[in-house]
């Protein structure tokens, strides 16, 4: 089985191509070396595979070998995550964080007015916010 048909179809990428992409920039290790995209996947393989963001890189061993791309809690019985929790809770926190920030932006003052914003502003006197 292919390391980024396999790899697509647990759901750990969009896409294969994405999958493929990684593995051929050398992100996708089996064992401390980079695997090709074409590489053989057996069972009981540990493979570090980077998370969605590329902030960590999660620990993945092989249970199952799917062909096909299955739903999501079908996927979830084809491999172990052993990824420590730690690191996990540390991305949710960085994840919890950029949201505030997303928000904090979009409430906040925007640079240049829109052409809604500034006739509010002319028409008001200079409140709109």
């Amino acid at each position: 089985m292919r390391v980024d048909k396999w790899l697509w179809s647990v759901r750990l990428y969009k896409t294969r191509s994405q999958a493929s992409h990684d593995c051929s920039a050398g992100k996708v290790k089996r064992d401390g070396k980079t695997l090709k995209p074409s590489a053989a996947l057996k069972l009981g393989d540990k493979l570090e595979v980077p998370s969605p963001d590329n902030t960590y890189k999660r620990n993945i061993e092989v249970l199952q070998l799917i062909e096909k791309r299955v739903s999501a809690p079908l996927a979830r019985e084809g491999y172990l995550d052993h990824t420590p929790g730690e690191i996990l809770a540390e991305a949710e926190r960085r994840r919890l964080a950029n949201k505030e920030n997303r928000q904090r932006r979009k409430e906040g003052d925007q640079g240049r007015l829109t052409k809604r914003k500034r006739r509010q502003w002319e028409e008001g006197g200079g409140n709109f916010f």
